[in-house]
This record gives structure tokens, C-alpha cells and sequence, in this order.
């Protein structure tokens, strides 16, 4: 059987289809459009006409070629800007009129739990109990788990491209007061769920999404064409060194240093802080970079728990009231879970 997802990012909209007949998702065909859609959302999020119209475009290009492949689908869904606009039901209704594609929106937490399991395929049973980082555009994932799926799912208004607008405002290089203040606000953010992964204490830590890709490249990991089977690991000292690097430059010149794209030049520095700032706050020195993601994990969950689980994803994502903004959000901790070890501080963010 051949399957496709279609996944509309901040920057990008991606196709992948795969051959899924034993339960693996093995790619047979990629494919992207630039869309760089979180540059062109209104003041307060909302997506403009125009941008609607790129966006059209691209999943129509994205179906067309899923079906040129022979695939059924495509699974469609969008991230943290569309999630977060204002007029998210209008852009979901609009995309399917004009497409015929039901693009949906996965809550933060879902996007978490599916990178997840991605990720935990991959890595595999000996990789242990598993913490995941996940930057992207808008929002920064991180969550936990010991099985199958995470028992711990957090996502937070972390995004490389959003804190880029948030607090560099087209400055080029931004002042190191900027920086500082960045450095701060993600650390106010990751304080609790910080505090969570330490408690948990996992074996292996993964980060996947092309920001943690190219900070991997940039600190001296393997290249992209040597292919997804080559181990790749991203030190906390080189990212430290890596942020250092990075601030000094413009965006111009930071496309220019290994493994940082033109697109994502701009906000590969906040990339880095934030990636830097999860690392030391959670004491994980080394993480290993994992080539599978959220694309993957749809895929498997679709293949493991059945065609249903999509449509009733779908049909809560047509119903859901617009989302202002993207907030915390923590998934649901099996009460086994913490019998079995010692209960969060009182007070916290976790334990409210």
C-alpha cells in the first residue's frame, strides 16, 4: 500500500510518500514548496489572502503529486501557524474547497505525541525511557515516555521563527540585549517542564526538525547526503559555541557556514537558544539527532491504530473554536505513572 502526508510548516509545505505494506514507512518519493508562511501572517496571527492563495497552490501541487505516485491520501495537517490564526477554520475550509484536501490542525500536544512515536520507532527499544526536543517554527515540543507513546507531552510558544520576530525585530545581527532577553524568556518557559525531564531522568534523548538538523551540522555532525543511517550527535559545548557564532553574524552570512539554509538563516539563532537553553536546564549534555519525525509518526499511528483515528483527528480539528495563541499545553500523566515515582514539587506549573 502507498500512502502520502502532506505537512504545512512555517516555511515550507512537505510531501512524502511511502510504501507502508509491512508496517514501515519506507519513502519512495519526497518532495517540498517554499511557502515561508510565518512571514507573511497578519499582526495578530490571522492569515492573509494572499498567503492563502500560496497556500492553495502548494497543497493542490502536493495532492497532484502524491497522486501521480499513486498514493492514497494525502494525510494533510498543518503546524503552529495555522493552529494559532485567528481565521484558522476559514484557511481549513478554504484549502478543501479549493483542493478537495481536508487539511486538519494537530493541537500541540498531538504533534508532540507523534513526533514521539516517530521517533521511538526509530531509535528503538534499547534507546529506554526517551525525552524528545522538537523546534519549529512556532512552537517547541518536548515530551517523554517509557513506551509506545509519551507519558508527557509539553508544547510551548518556542518557535525559531516566532521568537525571531518576537524579540529580534528585523535587526541584523540583533544586540546582545536581545539576546540576553530571549535567553531569559525561554528559560522562564522551560523552567517546570525542564524540571519534569530531570525528574524523569531519560536514558536517550532525541531532537528532530530541520532546525536541530542543521545546528547538528553547523557543530561538525555528518552531511545530509550521507544518508539517514549515519549517527549524528549534538554536544551542548559545540551548541554553546554554535550560539556564539551565530550571533555574531547577519543572516546573510550565517548562510553561509555548514548546514545553515538562506530560509532559515534568520532564525537560526534563536533556534540555538532555545535548543542550548532545553539542553543545560534539563542537564542532557549529548543528544542524538533523529532523522524520522512528525511525518513518520503520522504514518505509523495511521498504520498501527487504523483510518479511524485520522477521521476523528480531522473532525475535532473542523470543530475546535480558533486558537489565539499557542500556550502550554501538558498531556496527561497515567496516575501508575506517578505512584511508581516521586510526585512534582508542590506549587508547580505541573502539578496545577
Amino acid at each position: 500500500m502507498r500512502m502520502s502526508v502532506v505537512d504545512v510548516g512555517s516555511n515550507t509545505v512537505r510531501l512524502v510518500v511511502a510504501d507502508v505494506g509491512d508496517g514501515v514507512p519506507l519513502p519512495v518519493h519526497t518532495a517540498k514548496w517554499k511557502l515561508r508562511l510565518s512571514e507573511r501572517v497578519g499582526p495578530c496571527g490571522e492569515i492573509p489572502e494572499e498567503a492563502l492563495c500560496h497556500l492553495v497552490k502548494a497543497v493542490s501541487a502536493a495532492a497532484e503529486t502524491a497522486r501521480r505516485w499513486g498514493a492514497v491520501g494525502p494525510l494533510a495537517f498543518a503546524t503552529a501557524v495555522v493552529r494559532g490564526a485567528p481565521n484558522r477554520l476559514d484557511v481549513l475550509r478554504s484549502v478543501r474547497a479549493a483542493t478537495g484536501v481536508r487539511l486538519c490542525t494537530l493541537p500541540g500536544e498531538v504533534d508532540g505525541e507523534l513526533t514521539f512515536l516517530g521517533a521511538r520507532r526509530w531509535m528503538g527499544w534499547r534507546a529506554g525511557p526517551l525525552a524528545l526536543f522538537d523546534i519549529g517554527g512556532g512552537s517547541f515540543e518536548v515530551a517523554f515516555g517509557r513506551g509506545r507513546l509519551p507519558d508527557f507531552v509539553a508544547s510551548l510558544p518556542l518557535g525559531a521563527g516566532r521568537l525571531t520576530r518576537d524579540f529580534f525585530y528585523g535587526q541584523d545581527p540583533p544586540p546582545e540585549q536581545a539576546v540576553r532577553a530571549l535567553r531569559r524568556e525561554v528559560r522562564h518557559q522551560l523552567r517546570d517542564v525542564a524540571a519534569r525531564i530531570r525528574w524523569e531522568g531519560p536514558r536517550t534523548t532525541v531532537v528532530t526538525s530541520r532546525t536541530f538538523q542543521q545546528l547538528a551540522r553547523l557543530c561538525g555532525a555528518a552531511p545530509g547526503r550521507q544518508g539517514p543511517f549515519v549517527e549524528r550527535q549534538l554536544a551542548r559545548t559545540q551548541l554553546r559555541v554554535g550560539v556564539d557564532k551565530l550571533a555574531a553574524l547577519t543572516a546573510s552570512e550565517r548562510a553561509l557556514l555548514p548546514g545553515v539554509s538562506a530560509p532559515r538563516s534568520a532564525q537560526s539563532l534563536a533556534g540555538a537558544v532555545v535548543g542550548h537553553t532545553a539542553m543545560k536546564l534539563t542537564g542532557i549534555k549529548t543528544v542524538t539527532v533523529c532523522p524520522w519525525g512528525i511525518r513518520e509518526g503520522v504514518l505509523l499511528r495511521y498504520i498501527e491504530d487504523g483510518g479511524s483515528w485520522w477521521t476523528e483527528l480531522a473532525r475535532r480539528s473542523d470543530e475546535a473554536a480558533p486558537a489565539a495563541r499557542a500556550d502550554l499545553r501538558i498531556a496527561p500523566v497515567p496516575q501508575s505513572a506517578l505512584t511508581a515515582r516521586q510526585s512534582p514539587k508542590r506549587g508547580s506549573t505541573l502539578e496545577r
